[in-house]
Parts: structure tokens; sequence; C-alpha cells
């Protein structure tokens, strides 16, 4: 059943047909030239533009080219900082009333439904538990999804996805296609509980290239971007990454975030002993992520066609079709740092194998004898036994990939063993991690109460293990969720606070906090090279009343400021970044929730900042804190004669700093249109 989108969007969705000869390029106009800035392209309450001053251009086109710029390879880490598992902003932790009448994007991974049962604490139940719990909070819902051609193929046809899914949810699902041509329209209020499910994204070459424009078309009029689908992490998608740009806010779903704690876990040495079971081939491939879970573990447990590769290097006598010749120099690495930390590497004693000539026998083989002909598919019963009775001693086991071997159709009884023994060690003190398709499949339907971790997706946790970031991961909103130590921060934290919001290179916060030796100051930007550059300035000059983070201030701004010992006493917002291709993007500029957080955190007598040179920017900002402000803020008018025009515009900034690209617009004749507000001493 189609139906249109437009009764909370507003607006059409883009045809089909505009995508399939690729993205539409960036149109270049002296306009736009002339506003050149970095940051998110879209998410520009956090953008600032800079002077075009050489050296200031230089620096700014060098960031514009690091965010539009993925690497072909991640480096790998020894360790496994925030810059791998950052703190993002979860919906757990988002504030439940700011989803309410929000139109809501939620990326899904919709085979883990297809496929699954729907126990409370499964990976399934987590996802339909997201969608809920926005429902229930009164958001807007449209759910997006790839689903692969080798599911059911009744299932492949958007209706019937539809249809399973109004099934799990209890709710109606309704199909749309993007090719459909939506025309405006208006929809009784009763449909406003209507979920709405996008066609099937992987039809879409423009979705594996993380297409900026088919991004921005995806998310067109979307609020909110919750993102749920943790198998996808790893990649790079216009669904997971590009999204981002264009939404206010982009949050990790339950499943999301149950995935990072899983990843959390592995890396977390908080019982003893624990060991790692390795199973799987390409030693070579994973070396990276061995040599760190050498550095974590007290030993390493080698199965599958791993084992052979480890044996080969210690120079025991191996079956040269077993050997992955490119692996020999990984092998003897990862020898040499278990042994330099004392780590117990264990390898199999036999194996049951099989001949091709006799297909319905199996036989059992010493490690050092693998007759010809014949092939191992299973760990042996003395391997086993000493796996079961060596493990049955460890507080803590990962478990990734497959016991079987790669040239095995045969099932035997090996890791089903291996998997109940394991199983009864969760039970007691153990915690226990498994982690690949095939370990997972041992323990699904074991007990209806959950206490093993499983994570399907073992790419992703083989990446995350070699030290390599996860896009969609990184991608999401950073979050505070814990205190800042403001006395770290600045030399007295009794000193009242000036925010700046999108603080770009941070030149006017350096400029008054050298002028106002009374007052501290905080830029807030999204762009962290740039904030990380400002951070070391601040380090080199010695300054101690400034200071920058890198978050979205439209979902952190009040979790962080508010914190704060002293008196909030002014936010700035200083040429936000508009869209010139998307007029209708500007309403993005300031959200309903930062202007609620500043009009609550604002002392009395507090002000608010706002200038732009594009007119139209600075009214809708004024509209924004005008309708959201709680009746808080009011505009100042006539501070004085000389320094207001009569269209109530500031002549001049009453700060006596400007920002970079202020003076380039000064330099340049064309007019600032400024604004400043004020918080009345009765609303404080």
């Amino acid at each position: 059943m189609s139906r249109v989108l437009n009764f909370f969007l507003g607006y059409s969705l883009p045809r089909i047909s505009d995508f399939h000869n690729g993205c539409t390029k960036f149109q270049d106009s002296p306009q736009i030239r002339s506003r050149l800035s970095y940051g998110k392209p879209s998410a520009v309450q956090n953008c600032k533009r800079v002077q075009f001053s050489p050296q200031a251009l230089n620096l700014e086109l060098a960031a514009y080219a690091d965010l539009h710029s993925l690497p072909d390879e991640a480096e790998a880490r020894d360790g496994r900082d925030s810059d791998i598992l950052p703190h993002v902003q979860t919906l757990r932790n988002f504030p439940e009333e700011e989803l309410m009448g929000k139109v809501v994007m939620v990326r899904l991974d919709l085979t883990i439904l297809l496929r699954e049962q729907k126990k409370k604490q499964s990976p399934a139940g987590r996802v339909i538990s997201t969608i809920k719990y926005l429902h229930k909070a009164g958001a807007k819902l449209i759910l997006i999804s790839s689903w692969s051609a080798r599911a059911d193929s009744q299932l492949l046809k958007l209706e019937r996805v539809a249809e399973f899914l109004s099934s799990e949810l209890e709710m109606e699902v309704i199909p749309v296609e993007l090719g459909s041509g939506f025309e405006q329209s208006q929809m009784e209020d009763g449909h406003n509980s209507d979920i709405l499910l996008l066609e099937n994204l992987s039809q879409f070459k423009q979705e594996q290239a993380n297409c900026s424009e088919f991004a921005r078309c995806l998310s067109s009029g979307v609020d909110i971007f919750v993102n749920d689908a943790f198998s996808q992490s790893h990649k790079i998608l216009a669904s997971n990454v590009g999204i981002t740009s264009f939404c206010y806010a982009s949050i990790a779903g339950f499943h999301f975030d149950e995935g990072m704690s899983q990843l959390k876990k592995i890396i977390k040495m908080n019982k003893r002993p624990y060991y790692a079971i390795i199973g799987g081939a390409n030693l070579a491939g994973k070396a990276a992520a061995l040599q760190f879970l050498a550095s974590r573990c007290d030993g390493l447990v080698f199965v599958g066609d791993a084992a052979f590769q480890i044996m080969h290097a210690f120079g025991l006598a191996v079956p040269m079709e077993l050997v992955e010749k490119e692996s020999l120099e990984a092998a003897h690495m990862l020898i040499e740092a278990s042994k330099a930390r004392g780590v117990q590497i264990v390898l199999p004693k036999d194996f049951w194998c099989l001949n091709d000539h006799y297909p319905l026998q199996m036989k059992i083989c010493t490690a050092n004898h693998i007759m010809d002909g014949w092939k191992p598919v299973d760990v042996g019963p003395n391997t086993l036994e000493e796996m079961i009775s060596m493990l049955s001693r460890c507080k803590k086991i990962l478990w990734i990939g497959a016991i079987k071997f790669a040239a095995s159709n045969q099932e035997s009884a090996g890791t089903s063993k291996l998997a109940a023994m394991l199983y009864n060690l969760s039970q007691k003190n153990c915690d226990l991690i498994v982690v690949g398709k095939q370990a997972c499949e041992t323990f699904v339907g074991k007990s209806s109460y959950v206490t093993v971790d499983l994570i399907e997706n073992a790419s992703i946790v083989w990446e995350f293990l070699k030290g390599r970031k996860l896009h969609g991961l990184l991608a999401l909103d950073r979050a505070y969720p814990f205190e800042l130590n403001w006395d770290a921060i600045y030399t007295n934290t009794t000193l009242p606070l000036v925010v700046d919001v999108g603080s770009g290179n941070g030149l006017f916060p350096f400029r008054m906090a050298k002028m106002r030796k009374d007052w501290n100051f905080l830029g807030m930007e999204m762009n962290e090279k740039l904030v990380s550059r400002c951070i070391d300035h601040v380090s080199q000059s010695g300054m101690t009343n400034g200071y920058f983070i890198a978050t979205n201030a439209t979902s952190t701004f009040r979790s962080i400021v508010s914190s704060y010992p002293g008196d909030l006493v002014l936010v700035s917002i200083q040429c936000p970044n508009p869209d010139f291709n998307k007029p209708e993007y500007r309403w993005r500029m300031v959200q309903r929730s930062l202007v609620e957080a500043i009009a609550d955190l604002l002392a009395s007598d507090g002000k608010v900042f706002l200038q732009s040179d594009v007119k139209e920017v600075v009214v809708r900002m004024k509209e924004e804190f005008m309708k959201y402000g709680k009746g808080k803020l009011a505009v100042v008018h006539d501070l004085d004669d000389s320094t207001s025009h009569q269209d109530g515009w500031l002549k001049e900034n009453p700060f006596g700093i400007r920002s970079d690209w202020e003076q380039h617009v000064i330099d340049r004749g064309s007019p600032m249109y400024r604004l400043l507000l004020l918080k009345s001493l009765s609303s404080g």
C-alpha cells in the first residue's frame, strides 16, 4: 500500500530516476565559493566561516578536504582509545521530551528481524524496543534498511517487508517507494502514528558510495537520525555516515548501544584468566588483531585453519596444502609477542579427518601425523578434553570464529560439546563473548535468560581489534555523559562563562579571552581537527581561561554547560553557514533543543549574540529563539542611538571583537546583521 510521505515531511522526496545516473554534482557559484566553510556541510549550527586571508584560507581548505575524504586504510593502533570507541549520544541518554513531534529516521538491520527469535534481550528484541520507544515518545518514524537477495524471495518485496514489520511491531508500517513521485498533500491527524518504511537501499549504488546528494535527499525533512544497524558500522554508507551531515542529532539506538558495550567488554581486562578461542583462516589478514589479543589475553587457543599456520611456524609437521604461505611471518611475530608477555598458545593435539573417497567415514589423526588424502574437519577428542579442562578455570572467554575447518561440511561433536561446556561456565562466574555466525548459532535458544554476549557479525569485531575505525560509529554525535573536570580546564571556575557555538578556528574566543581575563571562554565545534588545533594553541600559549570541545552543541549543550560551577553569561552564534543549494535547510541552523537549553541555563541578565551577513539566517535564528525561548529572552533594542539601525539591527559588534568572517565582510563593504537577546531578571 502506497501513501504519501508529506504528512510530516512537508515536501516531496526525489524520484528514483534522479539517482540512477549518479550523484548530483555540487553546484558552484561565486556566492557559494565566497562562503566556503568547514564542518559538516548541513549541520551548520556548529560551523563558522573564516576570513579569506592566505593563511586562514589554507587552514580552511585543509579542514574542508579532511572532512570530505576518507582514508583508504585506517591505521592499526596499539590501544583502543576514544578515537575507536568515542562517547557518543545514545537514545538511552537522549532527552525523551526532545522526540515529541520530531521526524526520526531509524537505520536498522532488517536481516536480524527476518531470521531471529524475538526474545526481549536478543538483537531483534532490542531493535524492536528502539522503534517502539521512539513511537511511544511521539516521534514520527521513517525506517530505512537494506536486505539481501538471498533472503526469502517474497520478503524481497517492499510491501511484504512492511507487512512483516507491522506484525512484529503490532503497528501499521507503510511501504514508501522513493520513485513514487510524491505530491504535496495534507493527511488527517490520525495518520501521524503511522510508521514509514523506505524501499531497499541495496538497489542504489549511491548508498554504497556514500553519495552526499543521495544522503541529503534520503534525509529530507528528518530531524533526528537513529542508527540501530550495528552490523553495518564498519562500512561507509550514505545511510549511516553521509546522512548524519543533514540531521541536527545523530544518536545510537538500543541495539547499536549494546554492540558498543560488547566491544568494550572484549578489550576490558576485568577478569583473569582471560582466554581467546580463535577459529577461521586468513591469519595474515588478522595479524594486527591477534597481536592486540596477545596484549590483553592470558592465552590464545587456536582451532580451525588458523591453527595450522601457528603449528607450521613452531616447526611442527603440517601438510603443505593446509599452510598459508603469506601467514608465516605473521605467525612468527605472534609467537614472539606471546613469548615476551608469557601468553600461553594452545594448539590441537588431534583432529577428526575425512577422506574424499570415503565421505561417510571419519578418522582421528594426531596433529603431527595427518595421513595423505585425509583432511581435518574438527578438533579431535583429546584436544577437546584438554580445552575443556583448561578453559574451565577461566573467568573470561572470547570465542571468535568457527572451530570447524574451511574444507569441512561434515558435522561432528566437537563444536557442540565445547559450546555446552562454555555455556555452563557462563552460568557461573565466567564472562563469555561469542563472535561469528557459526559460533553464535550454537548458543541460540539455549535459555530464555541470556547470559552470553552474542555478536554475529565477526567482521566488525575483527576490524575493531585491528584498530581500524568504525565509521558508522564515528559519524554519531559525541556525548558527554561523564562529568568534565572543570578545575583542570580553567584556573578559576567561579568566573562567568561565555560559550561560542560553532567556534571554527577559535579566533573569536581567543581574542575575547585575551581581552577579558575576568571571563572563561568555551568553544563548541563539530570539526575535531580544528578543535585539536585550538587546544594545542591553548596549551602552547599558556591560556588559563579558554578551552574547546569537539561536539554537536545542538544535542550536548545542556549536558556540558549545566555542570559548570559558575554562571553562563553569554552565548554567541556567529555566521553559521547557510545551505545555498537548499534554502529549506536553513532552519537547521538553530534547533529547539539548543534554544531551550540556552534559555534554561543562561544566568539572569545573560545575553545571546546572533550575527550573520545573510539576513535570512539571523531572522530565522531570531524566530527560533522567540518561539522556543520559553518567554525568557527578549531582543535588545536601541542600546544607544549610535549602535542601532532603525530596523533593529545593531550597527556595531557590542563586544568590540570581530570574528574572522565578520572582519572579511566588513572589509568588502557588505553589511552584517546583528542581534542581542537579553534574559530578563524576572525569568531567571
